[in-house]
């Protein structure tokens, strides 16, 4: 017997694992070591270390292509001397077919001291194992677990206990089985004479091994509730204890309105290691837009990402790497379909990157946008509210079917806060981290920010209930989509919010397919959104190439996704970014144009061809030119070939170009491999290595 498969005997005689519950070794045998699907690299991150092994837990997300894992309970887990690991799978999501799509998975793992990598394939076996029920919180219990946090404000204590509210029995299980199981709890902060604080409420997500002496404690302290009156920021001093000893203080926090911040620590012994994901079978899966693997994040750009992950900026109430005011204008590298940083960590799996990831994705709680129904205790929702806004008149949020206005209350005292959230430059904060860890938190950002893009318009432009968007800027129409569309995919399947958010995509595409089918009366010769909610330069008479290309590619990720209604309206779209490099009456060269003029006034009829757009959106000494020449060059006063709109650059306006036209490539419409060839072909590309959020390329 190998040192490996001694530590799962140990493991089950020692009780790491229910070996009566889900048989997890001894169900699988040593012959059938079934097909692997992707795997996970598990790396001792402690310093040290004196033992050969350590029995570690671990967990984390994982999402599936379809087809893949027809059956979860088909999962098993092996190491590469043949050792087979018990694996508790918690299935999340499914795809359409009934296979897997999204899970979180949990495992003890024989850990060995130093610098090595374990690494965890993941494979599916002919034979599933049935799933054991979770048990309950009173062996932790037992054993003395307890946490709590403590907020004094104004003289006064306001208190919640994580292990009373796990005693009141009145905890949702997240994770349940032999292995591990994972309990959510929540509660207004009090008084020690039982007096709820009005806005204040403390959650705790308790995460506890089955055998192991110890607990992830996950601790978030909001400042929330949609519908409480007087909302307003809130200052106190602030103490969590674990196990009865401190663990974390602030003096003074600022806590602003409709915001929340989170902690994470240890009862116990906390495992010391880092997990890195299959980045190129998380890309296959189509979860993740098809990033160019071949990339080398330099170690410049992961140094400067840790420089910038530190100091206040990572302490609650902070921004991480988010721009503050989202309204900020030019090139910034939280825009696109997932942020710069996130991308340098999907390609590279390094801890420093992942750190910041998901660090930014836990301050995204920092921003004003949190409406949580204390009815529900889950995110506000357009199905509950549907004419709750923070735009536009009063009058706007009467419901005339329940005759009550639906109007956030309005502040109660100080809501200044350094941040501005906004749907037109929202980055995706939370989508990747909740695929990669299947935390629990993660998953409500994401619905909160989703839910925000819908609400945050007037009722009566978004249909009230059925929450459309296209009467916002073009650039707020992409965001919105690629959130909506994010949310609606990875959602859990027994989450109330999934079907809300899986409706309201599909109004909204119902929407752009009759609005742009073919001879309707906002369609055109381009494939380009040319309302006057795009006609926003040039007197309303141009529309903005580089936002088109923002939704080109939101509508792009949502058909691989696997929402077949956006197809059409790919198709469509794909026009657009394919004419600007191939159209023999348009020049390539400007095909990144800033503004791209589309008719001669304010409503008039939009063009009919590109020859008009080309002619109206250049200088006329640059049309008379031979396209792509040397005098061309010359005139702009760039090098042969290359593209106007600061080509060198990894967020100018032909990167922002390279996902739309790669999503057009991948639609299969007409021209489209012979427009990437042109564009691949110019002489001057950006280096992604440094920032490749805009670095993807057509899926084959």
């Amino acid at each position: 017997m190998n040192a490996a498969s001694l530590f799962v005997s140990l493991v089950l005689l020692l009780g790491w694992c229910d070996a009566s519950s889900a048989a997890p070794a001894s169900a699988v045998s040593s012959a059938d070591d079934g097909v692997p699907i992707t795997s996970i690299k598990i790396q001792n991150a402690s310093k040290g270390a004196t033992h050969d092994s350590v029995a570690t837990p671990i967990t984390f997300g994982q999402v599936f292509a379809a087809g893949d894992v027809p059956d979860p309970n088909a999962l098993v887990g092996r190491l590469a001397d043949g050792t087979h690991i018990p694996l508790q799978v918690d299935a999340k999501a499914r795809h359409p077919d009934g296979s897997l799509r999204h899970a979180v998975i949990s495992a003890v793992v024989p850990v060995p001291s130093g610098s090595s990598i374990t690494v965890l394939s993941l494979n599916k076996v002919t034979a599933p194992t049935a799933k054991a029920s979770g048990i309950g919180p009173e062996a932790l219990l037992g054993n003395g677990f307890s946490a709590s946090v403590n907020l004094t404000l104004d003289g006064q204590v306001y208190s919640a206990s994580a292990n009373d509210l796990l005693r009141s029995g009145k905890y949702i299980n997240w994770l349940a089985g032999p292995q591990v199981n994972e309990w959510e709890v929540s509660a207004p902060l009090k008084t020690a004479q039982g007096v709820a604080h009005p806005n204040l409420s403390a959650r705790f997500a308790i995460r506890s091994y089955t055998g192991i002496n110890s607990a992830s404690v996950d601790v978030t302290v909001e400042n929330d509730w949609a519908f409480a009156p007087a909302p307003q920021n809130v200052t106190y001093d602030v103490q969590v204890l674990v196990g009865g000893k401190v663990v974390y203080t602030k003096s003074a926090l600022k806590h602003f309105h409709h915001a929340r911040w989170r902690k994470v620590f240890w009862w116990g012994t906390e495992p010391q290691v880092n997990l890195q994901h299959d980045s190129a079978y998380l890309i296959s899966t189509k979860a993740l837009p098809n990033y160019d693997q071949s990339l080398k994040i330099a170690a410049s750009t992961l140094n400067n990402i840790g420089v910038r992950f530190s100091g206040m900026a990572t302490e609650p109430m902070g921004n991480g790497l988010a721009v503050p005011y989202m309204p900020t204008t030019g090139g910034r590298g939280d825009i696109g379909l997932l942020p710069s940083w996130a991308v340098s960590y999907l390609l590279s799996m390094n801890p420093v990157a992942k750190k910041a990831t998901l660090g930014t994705a836990d301050l995204s709680g920092s921003w004003s946008m949190h409406y949580r129904n204390q009815k529900t205790n889950r995110p506000v929702s357009l199905v509950d509210f549907p004419y709750m806004t923070l735009v536009g008149n009063p009058s706007d949020t009467f419901n005339p079917a329940t005759k009550r206005s639906e109007a956030f209350p309005a502040c109660g005292g100080d809501c200044v806060t350094p941040y501005s959230a906004d749907p037109a430059h929202e980055p995706a904060l939370a989508y990747l981290p909740y695929l990669v860890t299947g935390d629990y938190y993660y998953l409500e950002e994401l619905q909160f920010w989703a839910m925000f893009d819908l609400f945050e318009s007037n009722p009566g432009y978004r249909a009230n209930i059925k929450g459309l968007f296209h009467q916002t800027q073009v650039r707020a129409q992409a965001w919105t989509l690629r959130d909506l569309a994010n949310a609606a995919y990875i959602t859990p399947d027994a989450d109330v919010l999934k079907k809300q958010f899986e409706t309201a995509l599909s109004d909204n595409l119902d929407w752009y397919n009759s609005a742009y089918k073919p001879k309707a009366s906002l369609d055109n010769a381009f494939g380009a959104l040319t309302d006057i909610n795009a006609r926003q330069y040039n007197n309303f008479t141009g529309i903005a190439p580089w936002q088109d290309d923002f939704f080109t590619s939101a509508v792009g990720h949502t058909v691989e996704l696997g929402y077949a209604k956006a197809k059409p309206l790919l198709a469509w779209k794909a026009q657009f970014p394919i004419k600007r490099m191939i159209d023999p009456a348009y020049c390539w060269i400007v095909g990144a144009v800033y503004a791209f003029q589309v008719t001669d006034t304010n409503g008039g009829p939009i063009y009919t061809d590109m020859a008009k757009a080309y002619q109206t959106s250049n200088p006329q000494a640059l049309t008379a030119l031979p396209c792509g020449g040397t005098e061309m060059a010359y005139f702009l006063k760039l090098k042969v070939g290359e593209m106007t709109g600061h080509s060198s650059e990894p967020d100018g306006f032909p990167s922002n170009m390279q996902p739309a036209l790669a999503y057009s490539v991948y639609s299969g419409a007409a021209g489209g491999a012979d427009a990437w060839k042109v564009f691949m072909a110019r002489s001057i590309k950006p280096d992604y290595s440094t920032s490749p959020q805009f670095a993807i390329l057509p899926r084959q």
